[in-house]
């Protein structure tokens, strides 16, 4: 009888599992706000699941020519401008945000227009938890990458 019991146990567990990951079911929408960037790969700009709102890393790419901006402050700024872009077409807004994280290439080049720029965006705060780590390289050699979570209107 427990091997039994344990067997329909098991089998629950998956039936419910596979029925979570089913598209039909599925309570997570993956946005692509007009005017955003396009994305560089496989992957989408944006997924809310409920209140939620997860933003991809965004870099400093224009939306217009899909080229990254000349200028390392322009970059920078643009990076954030994309992602607050993707926010606010989801209804929220930069100060309702949960947890940004920053990539750079050069720590002690990039992290002060990360900080000036951030500053610009949310004024004399709060500011909300925010992670910044140097990276070797990334995507077309960019030097900085922003991604956020954010709390936005269901």
């Amino acid at each position: 009888m427990t091997r039994l019991l344990a067997s329909m146990i098991a089998a629950l567990a998956f039936a419910s599992a596979a029925h979570a990951q089913s598209p039909a079911t599925s309570a997570v929408q993956y946005l692509h706000p007009p005017g955003a960037i396009t994305p560089t790969g496989p992957w989408g700009l944006a997924s809310k699941a409920g209140n939620t709102l997860y933003v991809a890393g965004m870099r400093g790419i224009d939306p217009k020519t899909n080229a990254l901006v000349a200028g390392d402050e322009a970059r920078v700024r643009q990076a954030f401008m994309n992602m607050k872009q993707i926010v606010e077409a989801s209804g929220g807004t930069l100060q309702q945000t949960l947890r940004l994280v920053v990539y750079v290439s050069d720590m002690y080049r990039y992290r002060p227009l990360a900080n000036k720029v951030q500053e610009e965006l949310w004024g004399k705060g709060p500011y909300p938890p925010r992670t910044i780590v140097e990276v070797d390289r990334l995507n077309q050699d960019d030097i900085i990458e922003v991604e956020g979570t954010f709390h936005v209107p269901n």
